[in-house]
């Protein structure tokens, strides 16, 4: 893909931006969660691997090194699970109590996605090395 490290960029800010919109509001508390702030319960701040992670892609996407590109599916990787982990854990019905999800959580799920994917096929060219065996 040859706008792979720039659309890997716009997911980077995607992620990071999804970190401090609204995940889930919980109705019976009245509590509107982000990834960076817990309020009281026992969540904690997800948002801060996720902002780690994104870091780190942001600079293996633009540094233009093979090895920068193949470390960078393992940061990639990582930050989409950690995505999906949170969004199992978030979004699930607990005591009967459901909260709804918000447009925050989807934004870190896609972005992680996203970022995975512009990883995955990076624009790299590759010099061939010619032998000069008989």
């Amino acid at each position: 893909m040859k706008y792979a490290h720039w659309i890997g960029l716009a997911a980077v800010i995607l992620v990071i931006a999804g970190c401090y919109l609204p995940w889930i509001e919980i109705p019976s508390l009245s509590k509107t969660l982000t990834g960076m702030d817990g309020q009281g319960t026992n969540f904690g701040r997800p948002g801060k691997l996720h902002i780690i992670f994104c870091v780190l892609a942001l600079i293996l996407f633009l540094l233009p090194f093979i090895w920068a590109k193949r470390i960078n599916w393992f940061f990639c990787a990582l930050g989409l699970a950690w995505a999906v982990r949170n969004f199992l854990i978030y979004a699930h019905c607990e005591m009967g109590i459901c909260p709804q999800r918000k447009y925050g959580l989807y934004f870190v799920l896609t972005g992680s996605i996203i970022m995975l994917a512009a990883a995955l096929f990076p624009d790299m060219k590759i010099a061939h090395k010619e032998s000069n065996t008989p």
